[in-house]
């Protein structure tokens, strides 16, 4: 039986963590063990009392290091202690008791790397996620979200998989590394997700592994956080991972789509945050996201026309502004 890590990330929401803690205690498959690692919290009492009583390892960072920085910490331990696979798993996130049996039985009977599952929203009622989808205009989304449950797509081959409740064969960290933490939170794992297809990994979503999430039930406390840091990761996934015979028609609808979505969340009262996502993202193209681009084209095992393949060739879905600014210029919606 493969032995199977998983990581939870706690910050400030002690209560949710042991929640979803005593859901993987639930769980069908047997050879798990669940690492916490906490982000600086102001208080952990409560879990540190849980996870003594538990034998359940507990990690502290001394300071707060989003979301990527936070879950390296805790797959970092699972390298170290040779886990054949490291799930990912939302503190705000209740899963099916079957949920990690599903994974790991849909990694090895499709020889997938990374296996995503069906997240639903807490409900149960509406779809979180399918998947991550990257579109031809250079905007991530969740594959389904907001369509009613019984609408989930059917398993098969995903472009990306979410880091709120993903599988991933520990061989994946080993070759295309960890989450890259200059992004704290928001879109690492899509961005993680790419330079995994660019490597030649297998991505897959399992509609049988079956996931109950609060959606932004963190991040909704910090709505400055979250627009700043969106602003400063869309650019970085793009200048990373697109191949260069698609940089041009790609980058040219994504000015448009972040001027767009910039000018956006100015009129909604983000502009501080907006404006400094913006020139955050500056010198980190320049010195963090042009050096990481040049070492993962070079070593991407994929062909260009590939890549081209598996992004979503239109509009995300649910970008209705940017649907009317473009049928005023070409008529369609």
């Amino acid at each position: 039986m493969s032995s199977v890590a998983v990581v939870v990330l706690n910050f400030n929401a002690e209560e949710k963590t042991i929640e979803c803690l005593d859901s993987l205690a639930r769980q069908t498959y047997q050879d798990i063990t669940p690492i916490i690692v906490d982000n600086a919290s102001t208080h952990t009492t409560q879990l540190r009392d849980y996870t003594a009583a538990h034998q359940i390892a507990f990690l502290q960072n001394p300071v707060n290091t989003g979301f990527a920085g936070g879950v390296n910490t805790g797959i970092r331990h699972a390298l170290e202690h040779k886990y054949d696979f490291v799930t990912l798993l939302n503190n705000d996130a209740l899963p099916a008791p079957d949920w990690i049996e599903q994974l790991v039985s849909c990694a090895h009977d499709t020889k997938s790397d990374i296996v995503t599952g069906l997240m639903l929203h807490s409900s149960g009622k509406t779809i979180d996620s399918t998947g991550e989808q990257y579109s031809v205009w250079g905007l991530p989304f969740p594959r389904d979200r907001n369509r009613p449950a019984a609408h989930a797509a059917v398993s098969g081959p995903t472009f990306g998989a979410t880091g709120g409740g993903t599988l991933y064969n520990a061989k994946v960290f080993r070759e295309i590394g960890l989450f890259d933490e200059t992004f704290f939170a928001y879109l690492e794992d899509v961005d993680i997700s790419f330079r995994a297809q660019l490597a030649g990994l297998k991505m897959y979503y399992c509609a049988e592994a079956v996931l109950y999430h609060e959606q932004g039930g963190t991040f909704n406390k910090y709505p400055a956080v979250r627009t700043m840091h969106y602003f400063k990761n869309l650019p970085l996934v793009y200048i990373k991972n697109i191949p260069a015979p698609l940089l041009l028609p790609v980058g040219a609808r994504l000015i448009i789509a972040y001027t767009l979505i910039f000018f956006k969340a100015i009129i909604h009262g983000g502009v501080i945050p907006a404006l400094k996502g913006w020139l955050w993202q500056i010198p980190l193209f320049w010195f963090h996201a042009l050096p990481a681009r040049h070492k993962i084209q070079r070593d991407k095992k994929v062909g260009d026309d590939y890549i081209k393949s598996i992004l979503w060739p239109d509009l995300p879905p649910d970008q209705t502004g940017l649907r009317k600014f473009r049928s005023l210029f070409t008529g369609k919606k």
